[in-house]
């Protein structure tokens, strides 16, 4: 599931929906009966905190693969009170709201992976991995990758698409956006990635190329393909249409270029562009479901978090709430 689902979650009787449609999700990937357990207890205290601490807020369930293991991202999103001391509030016994205060310490203690960023007054992101069994899984060597994909709200299915192969010493990623939105975006969106997979071989360009014919007999889209090739220490990068894409290091900040059209429809040039990538990287891109008016250094010490947490902040902030929305975002590791 390249989707992500969303809960929103605003009275207590919403933590209940929660928890049935992430138990449902953890039985549909097979997860054992113990880990499937934990993603009930997980999901239940993140949208209980929602309630208690935030005036509601948002759950987001993606589905995680890593090599042959399948997991559930747990993300939680508020704009509440947030968090002055992240760490005495993960204390069990410390509380805000009157209540046991053994929440947060439980998630904390039963996910294979957790986040927290916080401003106070501005409120608070929860991110936490598990997984369909009790195997230790160590974070990926090379990237570590967040994204958020989410249909118009109204709608079944979103128009937005996002994929990424890694192959050797290069990882190739993908956001696309098929026009409009509903079932046809969402069959020009699919029909994208698919001939990105089978071509991932090959350059970005060469890529778009080939997308251009395969999409002539739906609506089309706006495609954005980025190659990070971590020998080089380069990104090779082609659009077409309005895919928004930057890279960020400590230092340095290279907005992507695109050129104008639609692939499937019509094309004037397809070019493709080198940029320097950094060893601690980040490249973001994302459909014009998110506003563009985004600054990441307006949050002191995002860019040193988990993906999914950038994602999400961003998502939060920025989502338009009148399009489908796809946030990608890719964090080098080092070497």
């Amino acid at each position: 599931m390249r989707e992500s689902l969303a809960i929103t979650i605003t009275e207590s009787s919403q933590t209940g929906e929660a928890r049935r449609v992430a138990m449902a999700l953890a039985t549909r990937l097979g997860f054992q009966e113990t880990e499937r357990a934990k993603v009930g207890i997980v999901v239940t205290e993140v949208a209980n905190n929602l309630v208690q601490h935030a005036d509601g807020g948002v759950v987001l369930l993606r589905t995680l693969n890593q090599h042959l293991a399948v997991g559930i991202e747990v993300l939680s999103l508020d704009k509440g009170s947030g968090m002055v001391d992240v760490d005495q509030c993960l204390q069990d016994g410390f509380s805000t709201a009157g209540t046991s205060g053994n929440g947060m310490g439980a998630i904390r203690r039963l996910s294979g992976l957790f986040e927290i960023y916080s401003i106070p007054n501005q409120g608070t992101a929860l991110l936490a991995h598990l997984w369909s069994d009790s195997t230790p899984h160590p974070p990926e060597k090379t990237l570590e990758i967040g994204a958020i994909c989410l249909p118009k709200r109204g709608e079944d299915v979103s128009g937005d698409a996002w994929a990424c192969v890694v192959d050797g010493r290069r990882s190739l990623l993908l956001v696309a956006d098929g026009l409009g939105h509903g079932p046809a975006a969402a069959t020009a969106a699919s029909q994208a990635v698919r001939i990105f997979q089978d071509n991932h071989h090959r350059s970005p360009g060469a890529i778009l190329e080939a997308a251009h014919t395969a999409l002539r007999s739906t609506r089309g889209a706006v495609l954005a393909i980025a190659e990070i090739d971590f020998e080089q220490q380069s990104v090779c990068f082609a659009g077409i249409g309005n895919i928004a894409a930057s890279i960020f290091s400590f230092t340095k900040h290279h907005n992507l270029l695109s050129h104008n059209g639609t692939v499937g429809h019509e094309i004037r040039k397809i070019q493709e562009f080198s940029y320097p990538w950094y060893s601690n990287g980040l490249l973001i891109m994302h459909s014009d479901g998110l506003g563009a008016k985004w600054q990441l250094d307006r949050y002191p010490g995002l860019s040193q978090k988990h993906p999914s947490l950038i994602a999400g902040m961003l998502y939060r902030d920025f989502n338009r709430e009148r399009d489908d929305v796809t946030v990608l975002v890719v964090k080098g590791m080092g070497r």
